[in-house]
């Protein structure tokens, strides 16, 4: 049950939650909008109905439109998206200090409204937060690429997997960059539109964190690693079976400093459809 309810009291009838519903499911019933029983089904949890309501009259699936965050005059202006976005780099310096888990928690839960395909919800984020565990799965990938290396069997696409086994066993860390945290990225594969899901959420997650003074990385030596050479490395770090890990991405207190932006504005490839 959807539990689409209307409070009489403070609905103005105007009809803005009908036109606004996805898939054209409500309808004024007696003067006031209604959520027909035999449309539930195909409604989708999008709560659109409810963020559209000025006068927060529309309640569904048991929530109180008294508990969500208003929005008048809170969004961040067009100059300051800029210098997030501008702004943020890839961090490959980090502080060995692990993040509190309530900042981890408050980062994750606010990535959850990233938008979704058909609003399927079905992103799901490993992740590590203690050094320890990050220090077994630097041990563990490590010897995976080097039985790799030993059997000659990482692919010429990759190859460059081969020069990274010597530098870890030097101690370095080219793949994880010492970061203290790192979150698996992943959906079930019945999830539709899984691997565009996951984009949009670590992207949602990067600026967030970003906004934070959090560093990310996104981290595509470690995709590889653990996605694409060894496997058996998601498994043991209890990644479902039927889910499809997408991407990896490192966070964690930054040990590096950025003054200013750097300048991309020529690389912006834009073509305009006239007919």
């Amino acid at each position: 049950m959807k539990q689409f309810k209307v409070d009489k009291s403070r609905c103005t009838q105007c009809g803005e939650c009908i036109q606004d519903c996805v898939f054209g499911l409500l309808s004024m019933e007696q003067g006031y909008p209604a959520l027909p029983a035999d449309k539930e089904s195909v409604c989708i949890e999008c709560q659109h109905c409810m963020a559209v309501c000025k006068p927060g009259a529309i309640s569904i699936l048991g929530l109180d439109p008294a508990d969500s965050m208003p929005l008048e005059g809170r969004f961040p202006n067009q100059h300051q998206m800029e210098t997030l976005i501008k702004g943020r780099r890839s961090i490959r310096r980090y502080a060995p200090e692990p993040l509190a888990s309530e900042t981890i928690d408050e980062l994750l839960k606010i990535t959850a409204h990233a938008p979704t395909g058909v609003n399927a919800r079905g992103v799901e984020f490993l992740v590590v937060e203690d050094p320890a565990t990050m220090a077994a799965i630097r041990q563990e990938t490590l010897e995976a690429l080097q039985d790799l290396a030993r059997r000659d069997a990482i692919p010429d696409n990759l190859c460059i997997m081969k020069d990274i086994v010597p530098l870890m066993e030097q101690g370095l860390d080219p793949i994880f960059r010492n970061a203290p945290h790192l979150l698996i990225a992943s959906a079930a594969q019945g999830v539709p539109c899984r691997e565009a899901d996951v984009f949009i959420a670590l992207s949602y997650f990067e600026l967030l964190a970003a906004s934070a003074g959090i560093g990310t990385t996104w981290c595509g030596l470690g995709k590889w690693a653990m996605v694409d050479l060894a496997p058996q490395l998601l498994k043991s770090v209890g990644v479902p079976e039927d889910h499809d890990v997408v991407y990896l991405m490192l966070f964690g207190t930054p040990d590096v400093k950025y003054y200013r932006t750097v300048q991309r504005d020529q690389d912006a490839k834009i073509r305009r459809l006239v007919k």
